[in-house]
C-alpha cells in the first residue's frame, strides 16, 4: 500500500475562503492501478467547519468512503494476508465471517484479489442494498432469523459462523471482533493521517470492532506520545459499559464485548442517538458535500464539539469510515427517518455528562471520561478459530 507522502507541501489555511487556497500545487495525477489492491488507500483528508463550529473552528476528516468499500477494506486485506502467511488460510480454503455490511464487502475483495470463497453471515437489518453487494461480488449471504435472547444479532451471528465452520474443513473464521491483525491493518491509515496532516492532537474515531480505532491511535501516538484518542459509540451498546438494546445504528456500538477494543488507550467515549446522527450526516451533505452513514454522523457530532470547545490551535482528526450510498434507504429517507422520529431539532449544544458509565443509561448524546473494559472474562468457546 502506497502513503501519500506531500507532508512538504503546505497545509491549507481552513480560515481562508475555499476559493481563495490555491490548488493547483496540492493536485495529483490519478493512480493507474492494475489490481483492485491498488484502489485501497491513500484517501483525502477534508477540513469540515460550520455549522458543527464556528467559521474560524473546525476539525480535518479522513474519507475513507474513498476505498471501494470503506475503511474495513484495509482491515480485511491486512488479516486475510496475515492468515495466509501463519498458514491458518490455505490456498483456495473458504472464508466465513459475520458482518452488518462493510467488513463483508473487504472480505469480498480480499477473496477475488486472493483466490477465497466467502460466506458472510448478517441478519435482517442489513440493507438489501449492501445484500445485493455482497451476492454481485461472490460472496455467499446467508440470513439469520432470530436474535439471540442476550447477544442479540451479533451472537446469533457468530453461532451461525461456528456452525458454518464445523461443516467445511479448512474453512476460516477472520473474528473481526477478536483478531489483532484487524488493528494492524489501520496502520496505513494512520501514517496517511499524520503525512497529510503532520501532527495530531486529537483522533476522534467510532468503535465497533474496536480495530481502527486501536490501530490508528497506535500509529499516531507513536509519533505523538501526548495525542488523544475520544471513541464514539451508539446508545443501546455494550462496549464502553451501558446496557444493551435494540440498536437502529449500524456500523457502530455492540451487543457483546470484542477484545480489540483497546480500552487503555482512551481519554473519553461519547454515545450518540440515531436522531443525532441524522442531523449530522445531513449537515455534513449540505454544507461540505461529504458525508456517510451513522459512524460518520456520530464521529462529526463530537469531532464538531470538540473543535467549538478545545483551544484553537488543536489538531483533530476524525475517520469517516465510510460513504452515504448505502443508507439512501435509512438516514437520507425521510419517510423512514420520519417513521422512526429521527427528524426535528438540531442536537443540544453540548452532550450530557456522566461520571461513570455505570451511573444511567445515555438515551442522547452523553459524554464520560472514566472508560474501563465492562468484559466479564472470556470463556473457552469465546475463543477464535
Amino acid at each position: 500500500m502506497s502513503v501519500f507522502t506531500s507532508s512538504a507541501l503546505p497545509l491549507p489555511d481552513p480560515a481562508r475562503p475555499a476559493a481563495s487556497i490555491p490548488t493547483g500545487g496540492l493536485l495529483t495525477a490519478g493512480r493507474a492501478c492494475r489490481s483492485p489492491l491498488e484502489l485501497v488507500g491513500d484517501t483525502p483528508v477534508l477540513w469540515v467547519s460550520e455549522p458543527f463550529s464556528g467559521a474560524d473552528r473546525g476539525f480535518w476528516a479522513k474519507l475513507e468512503g474513498g476505498n471501494p468499500g470503506g475503511i474495513k477494506d484495509r482491515a480485511a486485506l491486512a488479516m486475510v494476508a496475515a492468515a495466509r502467511a501463519r498458514g491458518d488460510l490455505a490456498p483456495g480454503a473458504p472464508i466465513v465471517e459475520s458482518t452488518s455490511g462493510t467488513f463483508g464487502m473487504g472480505l469480498a475483495l480480499a477473496g477475488i484479489v486472493h483466490g477465497h470463497p466467502v460466506t458472510m453471515v448478517t441478519d435482517p437489518g442489513l440493507e438489501p442494498m449492501m445484500a445485493g453487494l455482497l451476492a454481485a461480488h461472490g460472496v455467499r449471504v446467508v440470513m439469520v432469523d432470530t436474535p439471540d435472547p442476550v447477544g442479540g444479532w451479533q451472537e446469533a451471528r457468530r453461532r451461525t459462523v461456528q456452525r458454518l465452520m464445523a461443516a467445511e474443513p479448512g474453512a476460516w473464521w477472520p473474528d473481526q471482533y477478536n483478531n489483532p491483525d484487524a488493528a494492524a491493518g489501520y496502520t496505513g491509515l494512520g501514517l496517511e493521517l499524520l503525512a497529510q496532516l503532520g501532527r495530531v492532537d486529537v483522533l476522534v474515531c467510532s468503535v465497533g470492532t474496536g480495530g481502527h480505532s486501536a490501530g490508528v491511535f497506535a500509529a499516531v501516538r507513536d509519533r505523538f506520545p501526548s495525542a488523544r484518542l475520544v471513541g464514539v459509540d451508539t446508545v443501546g451498546s455494550t462496549i464502553f459499559g451501558q446496557p444493551a438494546r435494540s440498536r437502529l445504528m449500524r456500523g457502530l456500538g455492540s451487543s457483546i464485548y470484542p477484545r480489540n477494543v483497546a480500552y487503555d488507550l482512551f481519554s473519553e467515549v461519547h454515545w450518540v442517538a440515531p436522531a443525532e446522527a441524522v442531523w449530522a450526516c445531513r449537515a455534513l451533505a449540505a454544507h461540505h458535500y461529504a458525508t456517510g452513514g451513522w459512524s460518520v454522523g456520530a464521529v462529526a457530532l463530537v469531532a464538531g464539539w470538540l473543535a467549538r470547545t478545545l483551544p484553537a490551535e488543536t489538531r483533530i482528526a476524525a475517520v469517516f469510515p465510510d460513504g452515504p450510498a448505502r443508507y439512501a434507504g435509512t438516514i437520507y429517507d425521510d419517510a423512514y427517518c420520519a417513521s422512526h422520529g429521527l427528524l426535528g431539532s438540531p442536537p443540544a449544544e453540548h452532550p450530557d455528562v456522566m461520571d461513570h458509565p455505570s451511573e444511567r443509561e445515555a438515551i442522547r448524546w452523553t459524554r464520560c471520561r472514566a472508560v474501563t473494559d465492562p468484559a466479564p472474562a472470556p470463556s473457552a468457546e469465546d475463543e477464535p478459530r
